[in-house]
This record gives structure tokens, sequence and C-alpha cells, in this order.
């Protein structure tokens, strides 16, 4: 495992609670409050996906860099014959792993502690998802590669925007929490799908992401 690898590894693990509360509205009512008012493209960006990910019901999906399983657990609620996800952290896993258990969704609802470029995917899925994933990785074109080639139909990802006023703050507060972050240009993004070998793609400003899909 590289260094920024065990970095970001050891980062998850140790957040996960706080991750978590993102989405739950675990928080205080104040914080949950500053999450939706300055957060809220994240909670778009679950909108886009699903919307992308149409029609969800008998695909096969992998949701590489998972979390705790917000992304994936949904798309097997709505009918997805086959959900693998996948993350560095292993806390993160468990956490997906009893959620499944408990929703009774483990029958095709799986979890597994790997990063992507390790991954044996016994067969190709239709749809993969990167979400809240490049954020955290330095060299991004390896990743897009493999989703290329683990998938028989499209990627759907997002990608936070360079030019924001969000971004070095951002850097900041994570770089003193011991964990580095990524930001892109629509510019960067083009070619590396190009690279990656997918065909086609479109990209969408949401908020201060980008959200894209990618075709085969």
């Amino acid at each position: 495992m590289n260094q920024n690898l065990a970095k970001q590894k050891e980062y998850w693990d140790r957040e996960v609670g706080e991750f978590d509360s993102i989405y739950s509205h675990g928080k205080s009512k104040f914080d949950n409050w500053i999450d939706v008012t300055f957060r809220w493209d994240m909670y778009a960006r679950f909108e886009y996906t699903l919307k992308h990910a149409e029609p969800i019901a008998g695909q096969s999906f992998l949701d590489v860099g998972c979390g705790t399983g917000r992304y994936a657990l949904e798309l097997a609620r709505r009918g997805a014959s086959r959900v693998v996800g996948i993350d560095i952290a292993e806390k993160m896993i468990e956490v997906c792993s009893r959620r499944s258990r408990e929703e009774r969704l483990d029958d095709r609802c799986s979890f597994l502690q790997s990063d992507l470029l390790q991954y044996l995917a016994a067969a190709k899925f239709d749809v993969v998802i990167g979400i809240g994933l490049f954020d955290y990785i330095g060299e991004p074109l390896p990743v897009f590669t493999k989703m290329r080639q683990v998938v028989t139909d499209r990627a759907i990802i997002s990608l936070p925007r360079f030019w924001t006023w969000r971004a070095p703050v951002r850097k900041v507060r994570l770089a003193l929490r011991g964990c580095d972050v990524f930001f892109y240009t629509k510019e960067r993004i083009a070619p590396l799908l190009k690279q990656a070998g997918f065909s086609h793609y479109e990209i969408e400003q949401v908020g201060q992401l980008y959200c894209v899909t990618a075709f085969v």
C-alpha cells in the first residue's frame, strides 16, 4: 500500500462517524443547517447519480469508495440485481455490511475492503460509480482506466471543482487532519476520460462539483 493510500485508510477509519453523519443528519441542528446550506451539492450529486443510473432494476453496480453504503444500499433498495461496494477503510465496510444485513439486502449487496486497482472482479458490471472518490486520488488515470475495464455500459463519478471558494478551505482543513485532497478542472477531466478508453461523456457542473457520466 502506497503512502497516500495508507494515509487515506487511516483517515477514513478514524472519520467514519463524522462522514456518515452528513448523510444521516446525525449532527446538531446547527451543524445540519451548515451541511444543507453549504454542502447542498453533496445531496444534489446523490440525486444526479440515481437519475443517471436508471434503469436501476435488474442492473449490476460496482460502487468504488462506497463509504458507509449510502449509494450502494439505495441501488439495492431500488432493485439492482447485484451491487458490490469496495472501500479501503475497514470501518466503512463494517458499517455497510451491518446495514445490508439489517435491511436484508445482503442477498444482492456485498461489501469488500479493497483498493480498486487491486480488486479482481469475477464479472463485469453494467454501471460503476465513484462518488466522492477522486477527491482523494492524486493519480486518477489508473483508476479511470480500471473503471473502464470492469464496466459494460457507463461510469458515474463526481469530482471537486478547482476554482471555488471551498477548495482552499477544504485543502487546509483536511491537511490538518492528515488527509490529502485534489481538485479538477473540466479541461483536465476530459483527456483523462479519453485516455481511459471511454467513448463519450457528459460533464455537468453541480455547485462546487463536477458530475460526470462516461460511456463505454
